[in-house]
């Protein structure tokens, strides 16, 4: 047996230091761990597990809306940024630089990507030269660098993986068209897989992405009540191509430029699953993205071998169905530990089974969203599992959903947004005249920043929370990560 020092640790409480809690998550569950760089991590198996989860539910997707996979390399020249100044500028900060190869200095700095739109815009010039050749619908998954000062796991790293699309189009009708519909993917793949409700809207001017004409994003909220922006869409216009030159001929011969778009979603969406679902007793994961749905337990005290081909037997059983079960028949353990080790890590079903529920031909059955038990008949388990994780699932939606309406209020002036937020945080419904600079003085004095301009507007017309103006557009407040 395990030393009691080994038994799996207390997770530090939400309500007493959510930043410690969270990352007793990511290293308890086993996610990851520290790489040896400032700002990098190392996505460790099961954390990787989840991630695989989610490319591969994605990758269907973007499939079948007609896209396909490329790869482009890791490395940009600087000139290739240099091109469109407004993206160069939008990314200076956080770009990391190649300035030499081997043993010499390299006559042109390279860019280790924090994107790819300059180095796939240069290969569209190349590849697209009639309107036979559009639209062009690329998805690259891939890593990307941007030095961050600060860092969190999942959250923000210097270095994490995401998938990039990139798409052009003949119009700007098309290209719009594109941008909107990656969001809806984005937001039914949030909601019906990660179980995290979103709100859907459009960026303001000082949010959008460095050389998009706009950006669309949905936004999701923590359970500490702040944002997180789980994923983008920008529709380019003719800024990309007109820079890198990527033309084709109409129907009647004539030269055009493409309309672009980019959208993108990156492993932070694993940090946002944790800060949605997790509680003190550690990971809680949605079925659909959970590495293991099913966990069996079996109880070796008497007739060991008797239960294990039980348990092994029930995970073919499971397995025939497409659900990903482990069976955990390691004797050096106690049962107790276990169950506390698989809740740490968030497996939404525990199946325990001993001598005694054999023999009444029966299994207890734990969930790990509500914590509970109940003992079931063996002789439906085929129909009672697939039911019950569905029934997981849209019980961990629900509770994020009414979370996120519960927590979203509305504010009137600046001096509401600062009590609202020193009482509860949240989203925050406010009018807004449409000047940034207003915007600019509600970051500054209340730490929120506008999150986006949902599509689900308010209806009527009301003051600008900054200067009072009459408005008729709504914005959605919160602090954010």
């Amino acid at each position: 047996m395990l030393e009691d020092k080994k038994f799996v640790k207390e997770i530090q409480s939400m309500e007493e230091d959510y930043s410690r809690w969270y990352l007793d998550i990511v290293k308890k569950a086993d996610l990851m761990d520290y790489g040896p760089v400032k700002g990098t991590m190392i996505i460790k198996p099961y954390g990787y597990a989840i991630w695989e989860n989610i490319q591969k539910d994605l990758d269907r997707r973007f499939k079948e809306t007609g896209h396909e996979n490329a790869y482009f390399p890791l490395l940009i020249p600087e000139s290739y940024l240099q091109k469109e100044m407004n993206h160069v500028e939008g990314f200076a900060p956080e770009v990391a630089w190649v300035t030499q190869g081997g043993n010499e200095q390299l006559e042109e700095r390279l860019v280790v990507r924090p994107t790819s739109e300059t180095i796939i815009c240069s290969m569209m010039s190349q590849w697209i030269q009639s309107y036979r050749d559009l639209p062009m619908k690329l998805n690259q998954w891939a890593n990307v660098m941007r030095w961050e000062k600060s860092t969190k796991p999942f959250l923000r790293t210097s270095e994490f993986l995401w998938q990039e699309g990139h798409t052009a189009h003949a119009t700007f009708e098309e290209a719009e068209e594109e941008a909107l519909t990656m969001l809806d993917v984005y937001k039914s793949f949030v909601e019906e897989v990660l179980a995290m409700p979103v709100i859907k809207g459009r960026k303001t001017e000082n949010e959008k992405f460095a050389g998009a004409v706009h950006t669309y994003s949905i936004e999701a909220l923590m359970s500490d009540g702040k944002a997180l922006q789980a994923g983008t869409s920008h529709h380019l216009g003719q800024n990309f191509s007109k820079v890198f030159e990527i033309q084709y001929s109409d129907k009647d011969n004539k030269l055009q430029y493409v309309h672009q778009t980019s959208w993108g979603v990156s492993t932070r969406l694993i940090g946002g699953l944790i800060m949605t679902h997790s509680d003190d007793r550690g990971l809680a994961l949605p079925p659909k993205v959970a590495p293991i749905q099913v966990v069996i337990i079996p109880i070796l005290r008497k007739d060991k071998e008797e239960v294990k081909n039980k348990a092994h037997q029930i995970k073919d059983q499971l397995s025939q169905l497409g659900i990903r079960v482990k069976v955990d028949d390691r004797e050096e353990m106690t049962p107790g530990w276990k169950f506390n080790e698989y809740e740490m890590r968030g497996v939404p079903i525990r199946i325990e089974l001993g001598p005694k529920d054999i023999e009444k031909e029966q299994f207890v059955l734990a969930r790990r969203d509500t914590g509970e038990k109940e003992f079931l008949s063996l002789a439906d388990l085929t129909k009672i599992i697939p039911a019950k994780l569905d029934e997981i699932q849209q019980n961990m939606f629900n509770k994020a959903e009414q979370f996120l309406k519960t927590h979203t209020f509305e504010a009137n002036s600046i001096d509401e947004m600062k009590e609202q937020l020193l009482k509860e945080k949240g989203f925050i419904k406010s009018w807004w005249c449409g000047d940034i600079t207003c915007l600019d003085k509600v970051k500054e004095e209340t730490g929120a920043t506008a999150r986006n301009i949902p599509f689900d507007q308010r209806e009527g017309q009301g003051k600008c929370i900054c200067c009072g103006k009459e408005s008729t557009t709504t914005v959605i407040f919160a602090r954010a990560y």
